[in-house]
């Protein structure tokens, strides 16, 4: 009896309480979820990625009448986890929880068995984090500008972390490098975040961009120097770096971002109903605000196909930027 009132409330939530309402194929399939559903994420456990799915996944978990369990299934980036989540049985119950990788998977490895898009029906496109422009705090500049002149003076002189190739925090500065004149800087992949900050902050590198809440707490500490954020607006954490549009970058604005897709040709009544899900609980006042503490600012309003739309933007976006760098999978 608790079950059924459970899911009751979920649907009386989702404003579909009547059953005249009720998409008839979503009547169709009647008993969905009638297993616990899988949401895969292709990273490791306790990472940036994951922490997020996972609050996620337990706010569903209470709404819907099975539990959604998060399974970390890595390697060769994200290929294994995606692929599994492609080949999977088309019925809702298996999911993928990704991020700007699944943007740039086929630029990376033209061999994949899969297509990142044909392959895969969005969800709902969950949010967007931003990333910070951080440089050793012995460099002599203190603000975008001058670090752009100081490349340009010094062509292939200094060096610049990521979290390894084809990583979002490789494209961005990719990206940055292009829009700011083409500048030579020494690309140095590390294996995360934790990895490469030693030597942003001992100088063996002179730049890296990261993962807004990864790199927030090295700025308010004084660690390094944050020289400008990736977003369109200021972070309320930090008011007053700049946006690189306001530090001499026009146009430029690079996010990661997390979305949730399922199997191509699952029923669009069940695609429907889990993005109805996700948007709920995205709406809540507690996860917001979880949420924001990773600098994740949320999107209660997605679409399938506005999700589907920003997944091609950005492929669009990305794809043309890894063919120029000559970017590989390792």
């Amino acid at each position: 009896m608790m079950l059924m009132n459970r899911r009751k409330l979920f649907v009386a939530g989702a404003g579909l309480a009547a059953p005249a309402l009720l998409p008839s194929g979503l009547r169709a399939q009647g008993s969905w979820p009638s297993q616990p559903i899988r949401l895969v994420v292709p990273f490791s456990a306790g990472g940036p990625t994951d922490i997020p799915a996972r609050l996620i996944a337990d706010e569903l978990s209470k709404m819907l009448p099975q539990r959604v369990i998060v399974e970390n299934r890595t390697g060769a980036g994200t290929v294994v986890g995606a692929d599994a989540v492609a080949k999977a049985p088309k019925d809702g119950h298996t999911l993928l929880y990704t991020t700007i990788a699944q943007a740039a998977i086929r630029a990376i490895y033209p061999s994949l068995p899969f297509d990142p898009v044909t392959d895969f029906t969005p969800v709902a496109l969950a949010g967007t984090i931003p990333m910070l422009l951080m440089v050793n705090k012995n460099v002599p500049v203190n603000s975008l500008a001058e670090l752009i002149e100081l490349f340009k003076k010094n062509p292939g002189k200094y060096d610049y972390a990521s979290t390894g190739n084809g990583a979002a925090l490789h494209l961005a500065s990719e990206l940055f490098l292009r829009q700011a004149g083409g500048l030579k800087v020494n690309h140095v992949p590390y294996r995360g975040s934790a990895a490469a900050m030693p030597d942003l902050l001992n100088g063996t590198v002179t730049m890296m961009l990261d993962v807004a809440n990864s790199a927030l707490p090295f700025v308010q500490r004084g660690e390094v120097k944050g020289l400008a954020i990736s977003s369109a607006q200021r972070m309320p954490q930090l008011p007053n770096l700049p946006t690189f549009q306001e530090a001499g970058v026009p146009g430029y604005e690079a996010y990661t971002w997390h979305m949730i897709l399922a199997p191509a040709g699952t029923p669009e009544p069940i695609v429907t109903k889990m993005n109805q899900a996700v948007n709920q609980v995205l709406a809540m006042q507690s996860v917001q605000t979880k949420l924001a503490d990773l600098t994740m600012t949320t999107r209660s309003d997605s679409t399938p196909e506005s999700a589907r739309k920003y997944l091609t933007d950005e492929i669009a976006k990305w794809e043309p930027i890894i063919r120029d760098a000559g970017i590989k999978a390792d």
